[in-house]
């Protein structure tokens, strides 16, 4: 039961878009074995991302030294900021593999 005149997140985005005149998205367009192949993408970036951190937290306790554990905090930023983007392009190459056919 929504309150009357309520509007989700949802409906307010698609509003703003349309005022700045960009195109809706268009979800039906997408088979559910798209989408079953774009949340797997996405689980498994979620998870490696999981992964890194718990073996970022078992580096960081077994180092002592200060220029290992800096190293260790960069390959661990640098990590997590490829792994999403790697991610997102695994995703647009899924989406336009199901465009192109």
């Amino acid at each position: 039961d929504k309150a009357k005149g309520m509007k989700s997140a949802y409906e307010l985005a698609l509003e703003r878009m349309d005022a700045m005149g960009v195109e809706r998205p268009n979800e039906e367009a997408l088979s559910d074995a798209t989408k079953q192949a774009i949340a797997e993408a996405r689980r498994f970036t979620e998870s490696k991302l999981a992964e890194l951190e718990i073996l970022h937290r078992d580096q960081m306790a077994k180092l002592t030294d200060p220029t290992e554990r800096l190293e260790q905090e960069e390959f661990y930023r640098r990590e997590h900021e490829t792994l999403p983007r790697d991610g997102e392009t695994k995703v647009e190459r899924i989406k336009a593999a199901a465009e192109a056919k």
